[in-house]
């Protein structure tokens, strides 16, 4: 499932299309994803204004010109892709339908938004911009790993007392929001931290220092666009390519990259999810 590097580059590549433009028309072209689309969504859509761009967690947020938000989650498999040439801006024409595509934005600038969602994880909705926060989906989540609020004293405090692995304790949306099993896995082996370690039993000091790798991880893998490992795409098509540097995160019995460490990299599953790590390096 896309991370939140991986939902911030879609962001990204939709905002030139879709911020200041117009939805001419929506096709919604069945009734639900992973569960239904809120009522007349199609109707709703049409002829407003996209005013702003946003992401929540793992969530984009289109702020309309009706006073309402479009929330998307790209969910298992789901991708969104631009076509057209407004301007000279997108490179793509338009491809004929597939049969994945569930819901196409047509914008008034030319260009083509195509939702397309093979195993139809994904999930669109419709609510009130000045409730947005209270949606269901959003209204438990912590910070942002790359917001201010997501500090040394915040993740200090967060963690103080629990008995969780931390591994599980950074998964967990109410505490910081957006982190996935990939660039979790990959910030506790920077910290040099076990994700096996009870997140209550580790140092003051050591749970500081995560914030910045945090910080530092989340943000060197936005920059090369996510992590393309089997569904992910950019909104024209390109792989992410973060996954070029993983230290720990699916290289099961590869030799650590640290230097002078001579064990390989493990795996241990936790909460039904695979962790790796290097068990020397690690503690």
């Amino acid at each position: 499932m896309p991370e939140l590097p991986e939902v911030e580059t879609v962001r990204r590549g939709l905002a030139p299309a879709m911020e200041g433009a117009k939805i001419a028309r929506a096709d919604v072209n069945r009734p639900d994803l992973r569960w239904p689309f809120p009522p007349r969504m199609a109707e709703r859509l049409a002829g407003q204004p996209v005013l702003r761009l946003r992401r929540r967690s793992k969530y984009i947020l289109a702020d309309l010109g009706s006073d309402e938000t479009l929330l998307i989650h790209l969910g298992m498999s789901g991708r969104m892709l631009i076509s057209g040439d407004p301007l000279g801006q997108f490179l793509h024409d338009h491809p004929m339908p597939e049969k994945h595509d569930h819901v196409v934005f047509h914008m008034d600038n030319g260009a083509r938004i195509t939702f397309n969602d093979p195993r139809r994880f994904g999930a669109m909705d419709l609510m009130a911009t000045g409730a947005a926060d209270q949606h269901p989906l959003l209204t438990k989540l912590g910070p942002e790993p790359l917001g201010n609020q997501f500090n040394e004293d915040y993740l200090k405090s967060a963690l103080k007392g629990k008995n969780t692995p931390i591994k599980s304790a950074l998964l967990d949306q109410r505490i910081v929001a957006g982190l996935g099993n990939i660039y979790v896995c990959e910030a506790l082996y920077r910290a040099r931290i076990s994700p096996k370690r009870r997140a209550g039993q580790i140092s003051a000091g050591r749970v500081a220092s995560l914030v910045p790798i945090i910080r530092a991880v989340v943000a060197e893998a936005i920059k090369a666009g996510g992590s393309s490992l089997r569904d992910f795409r950019q909104t024209d098509g390109e792989l992410g390519y973060f996954q070029h540097r993983f230290d720990v995160y699916d290289r099961e019995e590869q030799p650590c990259r640290t230097p002078g460490c001579t064990r390989q990299i493990a795996r241990v599953a936790q909460s039904g999810r695979s962790s790796f790590y290097c068990p020397s390096c690690q503690r």
